[in-house]
């Protein structure tokens, strides 16, 4: 049970995961199906839905009646509820909290119902707080996986209690989180799931717990990190540029395309560093560009993203102030994005925190060299020069300026020496494929099917 699933529907990481994961879980033998809400103009995109259920899901104004379509995506059942809160088109989170509230917890105790009249699943798997109250269905084996803590729902309690779901009164909650469905989930759910290890040790702590720490700690037996994988066939320089691994010697004709493509023609030397990002405080862009800023060395860079529209305000300034060396792109562009994972040097990714992320190994598949915020999924992923054997990029610490200019002006010093080669080799030989981590989930649901279920009452 998820909000987004890539193709159809996609904003961040969840879609990527939920639109890959039920495929390669399939071959490995697990029946993995789908649910999402009828939201974004999926039915538009879905192929050949078909009505298979109508019911109705109680609620105190009347109940509300629900219509499942079911459909198919590469080869995964997939089952999509609309009514009354699930607007057909528009955008997936309005960032209305009461809105979304109402939407997401029709679409919790729909699927819920889906699942029992159509599936009657071993183990019901929900994703994030959207989905986070039918963790706590009754007689139901369920996993929640945590994609970002911070990311509550915190004030759906009004829209929850509408559908006569409660707030949880669990001490090791504070009381401002307990009205969220994430709240609920977590309490209730028979086991739990984050996107790294990483982040899975992370949020045991104060600093990225985000208020959960303590009950996170008493349930740190139930709880497992399995890294996101990669969707290697979405994912292929091979198909985007014309070079891979086993022939990496086509990736010069995709560094000077881009430079070209970028107006970077004057100094074929100087370094090409890429930030490829939501422009958010959470990716760090605003230790990026100051960080950028401190350079002296020769240098080009580009920055392709969206998001907050001070952070956008910040890049057009710094490009406007470094006409010679920046390049800015405010927008979403994939085959800009593609060319530029193909043709980069450097990939900045300074993360306050990163549960997972996929940037990274996005970069080093193609050759691109990370210099990453040692966090959550980063830190589980890339290895730095100066502590492995087989480096492939440049970790620092601290979320400071100084921390990320200093491994900036090694990973500088690096590419002067000749020394980016051996790490882009090493990148580009990883492996980040969704069969070991769907292999780690397929343990998960196997501990669950033969757990006792949970005894309770309906929600």
């Amino acid at each position: 049970m998820a909000v987004e699933a890539a193709p159809w529907l996609k904003v961040g990481g969840l879609g990527d995961v939920t639109g890959s994961l039920p495929r390669y879980l399939r071959e490995h033998g697990v029946d993995a199906r789908l649910c999402l809400p009828a939201h974004g103009g999926v039915l538009d995109r879905a192929p050949s839905p078909q009505r298979v259920l109508s019911f109705e899901v109680p609620h105190a104004q009347g109940a509300l009646e629900a219509t499942v379509y079911a459909s198919d995506l590469d080869g995964v059942p997939v089952y999509l509820v609309a009514g009354p809160p699930i607007p057909a088109d528009g955008v997936i989170y309005t960032g209305r909290i009461d809105e979304e509230a109402h939407r997401f917890t029709f679409f919790s105790l729909a699927a819920l119902e889906v699942a029992r009249r159509l599936v009657s699943p071993d183990v019901l798997h929900c994703h994030d707080w959207h989905a986070a109250l039918a963790a706590s269905a009754p007689d139901q084996r369920t996993l929640l996986t945590i994609h970002n803590l911070p990311y509550a729902g915190v004030g759906a309690e009004v829209a929850m209690a509408g559908f006569g779901m409660r707030r949880t009164h669990d001490p090791r909650v504070p009381d401002g989180l307990r009205g969220s469905p994430l709240a609920v989930g977590l309490v209730s759910a028979d086991r739990l799931s984050t996107v790294s290890p990483g982040y899975a040790r992370e949020i045991l702590e104060p600093e990225h717990g985000a208020g959960f720490e303590a009950l996170l700690r008493s349930r740190r037996a139930d709880l497992t990190g399995v890294l996101n994988g990669l969707d290697l066939a979405l994912w292929d320089p091979a198909k985007d540029a014309g070079f891979d691994a086993d022939h990496p010697a086509g990736r010069a004709a995709a560094e000077a395309a881009l430079r070209s493509e970028l107006r970077f023609t004057d100094d074929p030397d100087a370094p090409l560093i890429a930030i490829v990002s939501r422009l958010v405080h959470q990716k760090g862009v605003d230790l990026a560009l100051a960080a950028l800023r401190t350079l002296e060395r020769p240098f080009r860079a580009v920055i392709l993203g969206t998001g907050d529209p001070g952070l956008e305000d910040q890049v057009r300034a710094l490009a406007r102030d470094r006409p010679r060396e920046i390049r800015a792109f405010l927008t979403y562009d994939d085959g800009l994005a593609r060319r530029i994972y193909a043709g980069a040097d450097l990939m900045l990714i300074p993360s306050r925190y990163e549960p997972c992320g996929m940037t990274q190994m996005i970069a080093m598949r193609y050759g691109c060299v990370p210099v990453a915020r040692e966090t959550g999924g980063l830190a589980d992923t890339v290895l730095d020069l100066d502590l492995a054997d087989q480096p492939t990029g440049f970790l620092f610490a601290e979320p400071t300026v100084g921390a990320l200019s200093f491994a900036l002006r090694r990973a500088l010093a690096t590419h002067r020496r000749g020394g980016l080669e051996a790490l882009r080799r090493h990148g580009m030989s990883l492996d980040f494929g969704w069969h070991r981590s769907a292999g780690d989930y397929v343990q998960l649901y196997r501990a669950l099917a033969g757990a006792e279920p949970k005894e309770g009452s309906s929600p």
